[in-house]
C-alpha cells in the first residue's frame, strides 16, 4: 500500500546514518524497504540520501519499532527483516533495554511471512550469545547455520559505521540468520 506495487518487503530496524539501506534499497530495486529509526539526524541523512538518489522503493519512520510493528504492519507481511548493531547496553542492570527481548522476536516472527528472514548482526559477543539464546527459543525460527552458531557474513550485507568501529576495536562480528518456520 505504501509503495503502489505489489514486491518483497524488507524492514531494517535501527538504521543508524542509513547508509546500509540505502545501499542495499539502490542495488536491489525489485524490493521495497521500510526503515525505522528514533534518531532524528540519522533519518535526516537518509532522507537527503533517498531524495539524492531518487530512490522510489524506501518509506522512513521515525518512531518506536515495536509501535510501527504493532500497529502499521500486518502479520506476514514482511519478507525479510534486519537488526544490524543494536545498542548491546553493556551493563547487566541495562539488559532489558536491549531491544532483542522474548516478546519483541514473537512479534517479529508473526510479521514476517513464513520462509521469511531475520537477519541479527553484533560486534558484542555476549550480546551475539543473548540473541542467540532469544532467537532459539523461539519455535517458529530455525538457524541457517545450524543450533547456537553464527552465519558467515552475506555479502549482500554492506559494511556498517557500527561494524568497522568495532573491527577497529578487535571485535568478532557475529551475523545470525534466522528462516520463519510456517
Amino acid at each position: 500500500q505504501w509503495f503502489g506495487r505489489s514486491a518483497d518487503c524488507v524492514l531494517e530496524i535501527g538504521f543508524g546514518n542509513g547508509q546500509a539501506l540505502l545501499q542495499c534499497a539502490a542495488a536491489d530495486p525489485d524490493r521495497d524497504y521500510v526503515g525505522i529509526e528514533v534518531h532524528g539526524p540519522g533519518v535526516g541523512q537518509l532522507l537527503l540520501g533517498i531524495e539524492s538518489a531518487q530512490l522510489t522503493n524506501v518509506r522512513v519512520f521515525q518512531h518506536d519499532a515495536v509501535e510501527v510493528l504493532r500497529h502499521c504492519l500486518p502479520s506476514a507481511s514482511l519478507a525479510e527483516t534486519r537488526i544490524w548493531f543494536p545498542d548491546p547496553w553493556h551493563k547487566k542492570r541495562h539488559h532489558k533495554r536491549r531491544l532483542i527481548q522474548p516478546d519483541f522476536i514473537t512479534l517479529l516472527v508473526d510479521r514476517l511471512r513464513p520462509d521469511g528472514l531475520l537477519h541479527l548482526a553484533t560486534d558484542w559477543q555476549p550480546y551475539a550469545e543473548w540473541m542467540i539464546e532469544v532467537c532459539e527459543a523461539q519455535p517458529r525460527l530455525q538457524n541457517l547455520a545450524g543450533p547456537g552458531l553464527p552465519s558467515p557474513r552475506p555479502e549482500s550485507r554492506p559494511l556498517t559505521h557500527f561494524e568497522q568501529r568495532g573491527e577497529r576495536l578487535g571485535h568478532v562480528v557475529s551475523d545470525l540468520l534466522y528462516r520463519v518456520l510456517p
